[in-house]
């Protein structure tokens, strides 16, 4: 028996256009062999790493910056003085969630605390929930405690 295999639709990047196939393949093929048990939460500090690379002035800059790499598309669902809700859904978060049972966002919930904790000036925490009903996606919900000590006040002798 012949298997179709059916490739991630093409995205675009300028003029140049790639399919999804070769960052799904590193993403769930290559990083989890080359990492281990590990993967998670390399992926998580890795995103948190990649934040401080590339800071963002606001949440809608962070929705962009999901656009643009790929990872599909960020929704800012519910904010209030210490936390926010966001949703992370696409074709390939579908996919990736529908194909993979194990699938994880950690790269994702770390770049997201970091942008977050660096616009409060609060130290954050995401919470993820891999939503798999009808309409697969991803909940990230960001915490922060405005009764903790600012960041920018953290290293400094009292």
């Amino acid at each position: 028996m012949t298997q179709t295999i059916v490739h991630p639709k093409a995205e675009h990047y300028g003029d140049l256009q790639t399919t999804a196939f070769g960052y799904e393949l590193i993403r769930n093929a290559l990083i989890p062999e080359l990492l281990g048990e590990e993967s998670a939460s390399i992926l998580y500090w890795s995103g948190r790493k990649i934040a401080r690379q590339y800071p963002l002035d606001t949440t809608d800059a962070a929705v962009l910056f999901f656009e643009q790499a790929g990872w599909g598309t960020l929704e800012l669902i519910e904010k209030t003085k210490n936390n926010m809700i966001f949703d992370l859904g696409s074709d390939i978060i579908q996919s990736r969630i529908k194909d993979n049972p194990d699938a994880v966002f950690t790269l994702e919930a770390g770049f997201l605390a970091e942008q977050i904790q660096q616009q409060t000036g609060y130290i954050a925490e995401v919470y993820t929930e891999i939503k798999t009903g009808k309409e697969k996606k991803v909940s990230f919900t960001v915490k922060w405690d405005h009764k903790d000590q600012p960041i920018s006040n953290f290293f400094e002798q009292p």
